[in-house]
């Protein structure tokens, strides 16, 4: 079974898609965007973990 590890970040209005493609590029998926709790948007991340 695969294990993960998780990030959150801000998304700027402006500039989500260039936000995300840097994340993904790191090898980070998109699991889901929100409404932070100071009203702007967090998206939350995860990648899998390589075995050591």
């Amino acid at each position: 079974m695969p294990r993960w590890e998780y990030i959150t970040t801000p998304l700027m209005i402006h500039n989500t898609a260039a936000i995300l493609n840097n994340w993904g590029s790191d090898g980070w998926e998109l699991v889901q965007v929100i409404t932070g709790p100071e009203g702007g948007l967090v998206a939350y991340l995860k990648r899998p973990i390589a075995d050591a």
